[in-house]
C-alpha cells in the first residue's frame, strides 16, 4: 500500500515520548513506523491503526486484542510489546524494533529452503506457539508474512491481531478473523471451534511451502482454496521435492490432517518429532493409525469393500471366529515346539513390545526437558551430572552415554534406556578479593591458582610503592568467570615530570566522546564490551583504568558500554551448510573466527560444513572466540536401499525372503515389530519369511504378521 500519505507523521512525537523517524510499511489494518523512545533512549516500532479504519469498532477491538495477546507473552521468539495507546484518535502499539525481513519475503527470494533452515525455523515457531498455548493464547493466523527473520537466524512471531485469548469469545467470520485462506485449518474455513491444533495445521502448511517452494492449495478464488483446505488431500511433498527426508514429509502431513484429533495434539508433541528428525534425518516415524491425510497422500489405496451377510443375524461368523482363534493358538503352539526342538533362529517374537531405537545426538543441545531434546520419556530415563564449563552456556549438554547412533532395546514405559548426560553450569563465577598492596607476583600466583588468567598493566601511584598492586579489573568484590582474564594494575611509583597521563572519568559520556578523550590523552581503547543497562544505549558505564589514575602515555583501557534495556547479546550464527569461505564471512560479522577443522562423510557436497561447536545461538559473551567445525569430505555412501510395500494403508519394509532375525532388526529400525507367525512346510530354508500381512497388537499399534518356513521336512 502507499506509504506517502503517512510521511507527514515523520518528526511528530506520540504521547510526548515516541518520535516518529520513518515509515516502514503499511498493511491492511495498520501502518508501522520506526520511532525513537525519548524516555528509554531506544529505537522502537510503532504500529498505528490506519486512519481510514480507526473509527471501526471491530477493527479497534482486533487492534486491542493484539496488544492484550502479546502483553501476556514473554518469549525470545515472540515480538515484545512495550506500550499501547487507544485513548485518542491515534491508536498505536509500541513494540520492539526488529531488523530483518518477513519469512515470506525470504522464501520468495530463495524458493525451496534447506533442510537445516526448515528445522531451525520450525523449532523456533513451535517454541513460540508452545509458550503462547501455555498461556491460553491461540494465534489463528500463523503464516510466513507474520514471521520475522532476523539476520542471525532468530525467528520472531508477530501479529496476534486475531488471536483467541483465554476465557474470551471466539471472533466470528464477520470480524474478518479467520486468518489467511492459504494457511487456515479446515475447522477455521468451516467456521467451527478452533484450538491450538489449528495453529499446528497452519505451521504444517508453512513447512510444506518451505520444503516444496509452493503452497499445497492454490487458486485465484479464496473460496476455492478454502474448500480445498476442507476437502482435498495435499500432493505428497516428496513427489514435488524428492530430496526432503521421509520423516519431514511425515511430520508435514501429520500436522495437516483434516481431523484435529489425528494431528499433533500440542506444539510440545510436534517439537519432539522435530528433535528426533534433527538428530537423525534418515528416521522414518511409525505411522499413526489415526492419521488419514499422511497415508492417503503417500499413496492412494483402493477402498476395501466389506462383504455384508444377507438376511438376519447369523451365528456362523461367531463360530468361525472361535474356530479361527483355536487354529491360531494351535499353529503358534506348533511353532513354539518347533523352535524349542529345532532352534529355528529364535524366531518367535515373545516380547513383541520390545523395539530397537537409535540413541539420538543431544550433545550441544540446551537441556530443558528430556522430551525437548529428543529423549522421549516413553523410552528413556535421564541421569544428569552437572559441571562448570567456561566454554559453554548454562544448560548446554557436554557429554552423553550411550553415544549417538548406538542401538538400544526398549519397551514403552516398561524397559527404558538410561542416558547419562553431563550438563554445563556455565562458567564458574568467583568473587574477587582485594590484592591492593600485595606484590604483583603474589597476586598473579593467587589468581592463577583460582583458575583465572592474568594480565599485568603498569600505572603510576602516589600512595602504592613500586611493584605493588594498585587494583584489579574486575575490581575487588566483583565476579569473574573461571578461565577469564583479570587485569592487575601494578604501581610504577610516583609520576615524575610530564611522563604521566591522568585517566579521565569516561562514565556517562558516549562511546564516541570517550574515544576522542582517550585519543587526546594518548590512551588506547583496546576493547569495548556491551551489556544490557537502564542507561541510554551508547553510554559508557564502566572502565578498566580508575579515574584520576596516572599512567604512561599509550596505556590501554577497556570500556563497558550500555546496549540499552532491549540489548540482545550477539550469539554464534548457524554456519552448517555453508562453504568455509561463506562461514568465515558470516562469523566475521559478529567478531568470530573459524577454529579447529575436521572432516567426515556426509550427504552434503564436499567442502560444506556439516557440524559446528559451539552450537548456533551460544552467547558470544561466554568466552567464545572461535567456532570448530566439521566439513563434508564428499565420501558419503548411502546404505542398502530398502524396498517398501503398501499394506492396509501402512508403508512397510518388504522382509519377504529374509531370516526372521534380519527382518526383526530391519523392522525395528522403522519402529515396527513382528507379530504372529504361521509355520508352513516349504522348500525355502527354515526360518525364511515367505509372506507378510498387517495385524494390530492390543494397543492398536501395527505389527507385521508373517508366514515362516519350517523347511521341506
Amino acid at each position: 500500500m502507499n506509504m506517502e500519505g503517512y510521511e507527514r507523521y515523520v518528526g511528530q512525537v506520540f504521547d510526548n515520548r515516541y518520535r516518529i523517524m520513518k515509515t516502514i510499511g503499511v498493511g491492511g489494518m495498520a501502518v508501522v513506523f520506526q520511532a525513537y523512545d525519548l524516555a528509554e533512549k531506544r529505537t522502537v516500532a510503532v504500529k498505528m491503526l490506519r486512519e481510514d479504519i480507526a473509527s471501526d469498532e471491530a477493527q479497534v477491538r482486533r487492534f486491542v486484542n493484539e496488544s492484550k495477546a502479546v502483553a501476556m507473552l514473554s518469549h525470545p521468539n515472540v515480538v515484545r510489546i512495550f506500550n499501547i495507546s487507544v485513548r485518542s484518535n491515534i491508536k498505536f502499539i509500541v513494540m520492539e524494533y526488529i531488523e530483518g525481513i518477513t519469512l515470506k519475503d525470504y522464501m520468495t527470494k530463495k524458493g525451496v529452503l534447506s533442510f537445516g533452515e526448515i528445522i531451525s525455523y520450525t523449532e523456533q515457531i513451535l517454541h513460540a506457539l508452545e509458550h503462547a498455548h501455555s498461556k491460553g493464547v491461540v494465534h489463528r493466523d500463523i503464516k510466513p508474512q507474520n514471521i520475522m527473520l532476523l539476520k542471525n537466524g532468530v525467528i520472531k512471531v508477530m501479529d496476534f491481531g486475531i488471536a483467541k485469548l483465554p476465557n474470551a469469545e471466539t471472533l466470528t467470520l464477520t470480524d474478518k478473523a479467520i486468518g489467511t485462506v492459504f494457511y487456515i485449518s479446515p475447522e477455521q474455513a468451516e467456521g467451527k471451534a478452533i484450538d491450538r491444533r489449528s495453529d499446528l495445521y497452519s505451521l504444517g502448511v508453512m513447512i510444506y511451502e518451505m520444503s516444496c517452494g509452493k503452497l499445497p492449495f492454490y487458486d485465484e478464488s479464496p473460496i476455492t482454496v478454502a474448500l480445498k483446505q476442507i476437502n482435498d488431500d495435499p500432493t505428497p511433498p516428496r513427489s514435488i521435492n524428492p530430496s526432503i527426508p521421509r520423516g519431514l514429509e511425515q511430520i508435514t502431513l501429520s500436522a495437516m490432517e483434516k481431523d484435529p484429533e489425528a494431528r499433533f495434539q500440542s506444539a510440545t508433541q510436534m517439537l519432539r518429532q522435530i528433535a528426533r528428525l534433527k538428530a537423525d534425518p534418515g528416521i522414518v516415524f511409525r505411522p499413526n493409525p489415526k492419521n488419514t491425510t499422511a497415508e492417503k497422500s503417500a499413496k492412494k489405496q483402493p477402498s476395501k469393500k466389506k462383504k455384508t451377510a444377507k438376511g438376519g443375524k447369523s451365528m456362523f461368523p461367531i463360530i468361525l471366529g472361535v474356530a479361527s482363534a483355536f487354529g491360531v493358538v494351535f499353529l503358534v503352539s506348533l511353532f513354539v515346539l518347533l523352535d524349542a526342538a529345532l532352534g529355528i533362529f529364535g524366531i518367535i517374537n515373545v516380547d513383541s513390545d520390545i523395539i530397537t531405537l537409535t540413541v539420538p545426538k543431544v550433545v550441544g543441545y540446551t537441556y530443558t526437558t528430556q522430551d525437548a531434546v529428543g529423549l522421549s520419556s516413553t523410552y528413556y530415563t535421564v541421569d544428569i551430572t552437572e559441571k562448570y564449563d567456561s566454554n559453554s552456556v548454562k544448560g548446554q549438554i557436554l557429554e552423553q552415554y550411550p553415544a549417538e547412533g548406538q542401538r538400544v532395546k526398549v519397551s514403552a514405559n516398561k524397559q527404558k534406556q538410561t542416558v547419562k548426560l553431563t550438563v554445563s553450569l556455565g562458567a564458574e563465577l568467583l568473587i574477587l578479593e582485594s590484592y591492593e598492596g600485595k606484590s604483583s607476583r603474589d597476586a598473579e600466583l593467587a589468581l592463577k591458582k583460582l583458575g583465572l588468567k592474568v594480565s599485568l598493566e603498569q600505572v603510576f601511584s602516589e600512595s602504592i610503592s613500586r611493584g605493588k598492586v594498585c587494583y584489579t579489573y574486575p575490581a575487588a568484590g566483583d565476579s569473574a568467570a573461571v578461565g577469564s582474564t583479570v587485569t592487575v594494575y601494578v604501581s610504577m611509583g610516583k609520576a615524575s615530570g610530564s611522563n604521566a597521563v591522568e585517566v579521565p572519568d569516561f562514565r556517562g559520556t558516549s562511546e564516541t566522546e570517550a574515544r576522542q578523550m582517550a585519543a587526546d590523552l594518548a590512551l588506547i581503547i583496546t576493547e569495548v564490551t556491551y551489556e544490557e543497562s537502564d542507561k541510554a544505549a551508547g553510554t559508557v558505564i564502566g572502565q578498566s583504568l580508575l579515574p584520576k589514575t596516572s599512567v604512561a602515555p599509550g596505556a590501554s583501557v577497556t570500556l563497558t558500554v550500555s546496549g540499552g534495556q532491549s540489548y540482545v547479546e550477539k550469539s554464534v550464527p548457524n554456519i552448517t551448510g555453508l562453504t568455509v569461505r561463506q562461514a568465515e564471512a558470516e562469523l566475521a560479522k559478529v567478531g568470530l573466527k573459524l577454529g579447529k577443522r575436521s572432516e567426515a562423510p556426509s550427504e552434503l557436497e564436499e567442502g560444506r560444513i556439516i557440524e559446528q561447536y559451539p552450537t548456533p545461538g551460544t552467547p558470544i559473551s561466554s568466552g567464545v572466540a572461535t567456532v570448530n567445525f566439521t566439513v563434508s569430505n564428499g565420501e558419503y555412501e548411502a546404505g542398502p536401499s530398502v524396498e517398501f510395500v503398501e499394506m492396509d494403508g501402512w508403508r512397510v519394509p518388504n522382509v519377504v525372503g529374509m531370516t526372521v532375525k534380519k527382518a526383526r532388526t530391519l523392522l525395528a529400525e522403522h519402529e515396527l515389530a513382528l507379530g504372529d507367525a504361521t509355520v508352513v512346510s516349504s522348500s525355502e530354508s527354515a526360518g525364511t519369511i515367505l509372506s507378510i500381512s498387517i495385524g494390530y497388537n492390543i494397543d492398536g499399534d501395527p505389527v507385521v504378521n508373517y508366514e515362516v518356513s519350517a523347511g521341506s521336512d
